[in-house]
């Protein structure tokens, strides 16, 4: 038994992610000899995932590719897997393009034997290459999260066994904003979830295009309008403010500006609503994540209207993928 598993036994891991490629391997590597069970979860990798998840000695899950994947899906099926080999107390769940920063696993393990009300624990997700582009800096600054008791989590946190079971994981028919649904659900149990200051997890968002920021952020418009129809009511209100703001900003306003143009060429100017509000948010954010959270309503709104497109329609959302 090797000193860092000594130091976290009774905890395992779950991966998930689908051609990674040498960021899983990385994953595996910050992770082995300091949980067991380890279990990787691919979702119909064509890049050798598969191997290279097996050499490092983790037990492998390969989800049906005949039904849609999603996150959740992908935890869950790790989840039942993991618990069917060891039965830990405790799961660290991360994303295959991630790394475990050193110390977290024993200080998140440590905080929950000792707090027993607490069913989720997270830390400090950071982008290893905010360098690279504008659309990795805004992930690294979108993590940055005052610690103390929370209401969500994300995808890499560590959560006991026994409260992930009692609410029945995760919801598997979402296609985003599955954790913090799932941190609903603990709360409205009595559990909570709870931030440490302390770095987590290294991750590497590969963001390049704005293209791919376009994508992710109208993922996050999907997951506010399917979070707010779960669980909008009181005393949750969940995510009903961001979706009201999403179409307000992203569809609401420019609509009045375009539309009151058949009446009075003065109508355009409800637009200067835009660089006013990103002024009002450039003096607490910095100029460059007061633009992009501004324009970032505009993709947010397409993913509203695809939700209720979608329910409407009777039908399933399909991945949003940005990479």
């Amino acid at each position: 038994m090797t000193r860092e598993f000594a130091a976290t036994g009774g905890l395992g891991a779950v991966i998930i992610g689908r051609n990674e490629g040498e960021r899983l391997v990385a994953c595996l590597a910050s992770l082995q000899g300091a949980v067991r069970p380890l279990v990787y979860v691919d979702s119909g990798s064509t890049d050798g995932s598969v191997a290279a998840a097996q050499a490092a000695g983790a037990v492998v899950v390969d989800l049906d590719t005949t039904v849609p994947f999603t996150a959740a899906r992908a935890r869950n099926a790790g989840f039942a897997r993991m618990m069917e080999i060891g039965a830990p107390e405790f799961v660290q769940f991360v994303d295959g393009d991630c790394q475990m920063r050193s110390g977290w696993l024993v200080s998140a393990r440590d905080f929950l034997a000792e707090r027993t009300e607490v069913a989720v624990v997270c830390g400090r997700r950071r982008e290893m290459h905010p360098e690279a582009s504008v659309w990795n800096r805004l992930c690294d600054a979108e993590w940055d999260t005052p610690p103390g008791q929370a209401k969500y989590c994300g995808g890499d946190a560590m959560m006991r066994t026994l409260a992930l079971e009692q609410v029945g994981g995760f919801n598997p028919d979402l296609i985003a904003g599955e954790e913090p649904e799932l941190c609903v659900r603990l709360r409205a149990a009595g559990w909570k979830v709870w931030r440490l200051d302390r770095e987590m997890t290294l991750h590497d968002a590969a963001m390049y295009r704005i293209g791919q920021w376009w994508k992710r952020t109208r993922r996050s418009g999907y997951a506010f309008a399917e979070g707010a129809a779960m669980h909008g009511a009181a005393p949750e209100f969940h995510w009903v403010a961001e979706t009201r703001s999403t179409l307000f900003w992203g569809l609401a306003l420019p609509l009045t500006g375009l539309l009151g143009l058949f009446f009075s060429p003065w109508a355009m100017l409800v637009l200067l609503a835009y660089p006013l509000q990103i002024l009002r948010l450039r003096r607490r954010l910095g100029t460059e994540r007061a633009v992009f959270l501004t324009l970032g309503k505009f993709p947010e709104a397409l993913g509203v209207l695809q939700y209720y497109r979608n329910r409407v329609l009777q039908r399933r959302g399909g991945l949003i993928e940005y990479k």
